[in-house]
């Protein structure tokens, strides 16, 4: 029998995790029926991993870590399309729309963890990449709109093909912004 490397092992514990997050929600499982599930004791849970916490912030970190990454790279380009950019955020949402569910069921854990100030502060980034540094009320409600129906569609449609989700995805948060790609729609 080969033993798992530790590697092996905390994936595995970050996949029963998910999935029992997903199923309960995170505060109402607890390390016990993680270790019950993987069939370890929960001492060697707590190896891995020394609190709930630090297991929850274990699957969302990179989460956070690759939005982060995306929005720097936006904003530090000279220019960027508005469907340059919302193609970029479908793909940043659909690539990681499993951990998001996860996300959006669990804002107080979020809160508690400080993350959830980081991921509020996204859309207003996203606005201003948009409209530009002062977005009126009505660009930012639209802007609002768009990325996060764009970001619910990433999850709504579990079965739908990815490229024609992103393109209808894509095409809606354009009109919701008022947006063509040949600029403002009056």
């Amino acid at each position: 029998m080969t033993v798992p490397r530790p590697s092996d092992t905390k994936q595995r514990i970050l996949a029963v995790a998910r999935g029992l997050f997903a199923q309960k929600g995170v505060q109402k499982t607890s390390l016990q029926e993680i270790a019950d599930e993987l069939g370890l004791t929960k001492p060697a849970l707590y190896y891995h991993f020394a609190s709930r916490e630090e297991l929850v912030r274990s699957i969302v970190q990179p989460v956070i870590d690759d939005g982060e990454a995306f929005l720097l790279e936006m904003e530090q380009r000279d220019s960027v399309t508005p469907r340059e950019l919302l193609e970029g955020f479908f793909d940043f949402h659909y690539r990681h729309r499993l951990d998001i569910m996860l996300l959006l069921t669990e804002l107080t854990t979020l809160n508690e963890l400080g993350l959830i100030e980081r991921v509020v502060t996204w859309r207003e980034r996203l606005a201003v990449l948009i409209w530009g540094q002062e977005p009126t009320l009505r660009q930012a409600t639209r802007a609002v709109v768009a990325l996060g129906g764009m970001q619910d569609c990433t999850v709504q449609f579990p079965t739908a093909p990815e490229d024609e989700l992103r393109e209808a995805s894509v095409e809606a948060a354009m009109s919701a912004l008022g947006i063509s790609d040949l600029g403002i729609d009056a």
